[in-house]
This record gives C-alpha cells, sequence and structure tokens, in this order.
C-alpha cells in the first residue's frame, strides 16, 4: 500500500473511537438524531480514509501499470471502485 500510513492509521483509530462511542450512546439510550450524526461523523472520517488510499492507488499503481501490461486490469479496477462509491 502507498497511502500514507501514519495518516490512514490514524484516521481509522479515530473512526474506531468514533464506533466505540456510538455503541456506548446506543446502550445509554441516547437521543437517536445525536447518535446519527456521530454515525455520519464516522462515515466522513472513514471517506477520508478511503480518498488517501484511492488516490495513492491510482498516483502508484494505476500510473505504474499504464506503461506495463495490466494496463486495462487497472483501469478496470478503478472503474469498480469508482462504481462502488457512487452507489
Amino acid at each position: 500500500m502507498k497511502a500514507d500510513k501514519s495518516q490512514v492509521t490514524r484516521l481509522l483509530k479515530t473512526a474506531r473511537g468514533q464506533i466505540d462511542g456510538i455503541l456506548k450512546m446506543i446502550e445509554e439510550d441516547r437521543y437517536c438524531v445525536d447518535v446519527s450524526n456521530q454515525i455520519m461523523a464516522t462515515q466522513a472520517i472513514l471517506k477520508r480514509a478511503n480518498k488517501e488510499i484511492i488516490g495513492a492507488h491510482m498516483k502508484h499503481c494505476v500510473h505504474d501499470a499504464m506503461d506495463s501490461e495490466d494496463a486495462d486490469k487497472k483501469i478496470e479496477e478503478m472503474i469498480g471502485v469508482i462504481d462502488q462509491l457512487m452507489k
């Protein structure tokens, strides 16, 4: 993986902490909108981590594949990722 591992790790650990907090909120029967807001905040963190990983993949793996026989395969992979993101 060519992404900034320290940044991705920090984001994922933050998301894990958020999820633990959300579980505690549910156990405490907290207000639904507050729980929902925390879920959306966690989703935003996960999106940032994913953006870092996908960006690094495109800058390194896909870029390097353009000069090889794997170009079409890497392009199809990215089309699949983009398709998933747009759902």
